[in-house]
């Protein structure tokens, strides 16, 4: 039975390829972008199957939340699936440095500050204010017959557990959606909706290539003993089954994926 399938974050990496895994099991799905909507369409005109949409919206703003979770169950008739994905990394130089991040040694107050406030008002906040938005919206919608109630899934990090010393704001914001997700599984599990939280390791995007590539390329792949990062379509392939009825008894789980290289 086809869902409705919102995923945020989806103009790219992870989240593209978790709409093209929900687009092609028949689902409808809906690929939320903060700006890059040319992307976007560009990853909608690669689904199968037809009632796919692009909408826009920056999850760091509450006020443009409900106005996305409104547009969004218009587009599909019901949300029955989200996938909280869509993060901010902080991915700028430190201020007179070559670093990437906010590093406390090397970062001033006020830089400090702006990063901690973006990065949680969008990995955390955001995905906490839309996760309101939509489960009221699957209380008060009855799903299609043969449909669950709803299903969860957020996107955490490693990091959360493994540390990130050069954006320790985007660690603290992924744990913190580690601990939300199994907040809102008991408090939703009389309900028939299950969240589960997926928290990968190092992920080969296109964002990530040119990391890769580098020097320190074979440092990171050196951190499984696969000797390899993860591929988005296996993160896709996760997410996708994490979504699914059949793994429903995981709801509340937060499942390691990072080819063993971080064990707790």
């Amino acid at each position: 039975m086809s869902r409705g399938v919102l995923i945020t974050g989806a103009s790219r990496g992870v989240g593209a390829e978790v709409a093209k895994v929900f687009a092609a099991a028949g689902d409808r799905v809906v690929l939320h972008c903060r700006g890059a909507v040319d992307k976007a369409n560009a990853v909608l005109a690669e689904l199968p199957g037809d009632g796919h949409s692009v909408l826009s919206g920056d999850l760091g703003d509450s006020a443009e939340i409900p106005l996305l979770v409104e547009e969004s169950a218009k587009a599909l008739g019901r949300i029955d699936v989200l996938v909280n994905n869509a993060a901010l990394f902080v991915d700028e130089p430190v201020s007179g440095s070559r670093r990437i991040g906010h590093p406390l040694l090397e970062t001033s107050y006020d830089d400090w500050v702006t990063a901690w406030r973006r990065t949680l008002a969008v990995n955390l906040e955001g995905a906490a204010h839309l996760t309101w938005c939509v489960a009221r919206q699957m209380l008060e919608v009855e799903p299609a017959d043969g449909v669950r109630r709803g299903a969860i899934v957020n996107v955490g990090s490693r990091g959360a557990y493994r540390g990130e010393p050069d954006v320790p704001a985007y660690g603290a914001s992924k744990a913190g959606l580690h601990a939300f997700g199994q907040s809102m599984a008991v408090a939703l599990a009389p309900h028939d909706i299950t969240v589960t939280s997926i928290a990968p390791g190092f992920i080969a995007t296109d964002m990530a290539t040119q990391w890769l590539n580098s020097p320190g390329g074979d440092a990171v792949r050196a951190q499984s003993p696969f000797n390899r990062v993860a591929t988005a379509p296996e993160v896709a392939a996760a997410v996708h089954w994490l979504a699914s009825a059949e793994a429903g008894w995981s709801s509340g789980a937060i499942l390691d994926f990072n080819g063993a290289s971080y064990l707790r």
